[in-house]
């Protein structure tokens, strides 16, 4: 390998920099959303019993809907925004 192909110009460095950082915002939020989620028992279903059993209060879709709004807030708190 020639020296010019082991050089990474800048421009290149700040590409996999930001690169990084996106990813990066991206695994914290998505981390930060499983602690919330799980702390909060957004999720908790009803395990199945005998008997009277109350119908379930949120719908899947309501569920997923849920879950990515409360993703797009953690990402904008871990970007400062």
């Amino acid at each position: 390998m020639s020296q010019t192909d082991q050089t990474v110009s800048a421009s290149q460095k700040d590409q996999i920099t930001s690169g990084n950082h996106v990813r990066r915002n991206e695994d914290i939020a998505l981390d930060l959303l499983k602690f919330v989620a799980s702390t909060t028992n957004i999720l908790r279903t009803t395990s199945p019993s005998t008997g009277f059993t109350a119908p379930a209060t949120q719908k899947p879709e309501d569920q997923v809907t849920l879950l990515l709004d409360l993703y797009s807030r953690c990402l904008s708190t871990i970007q400062g925004e």
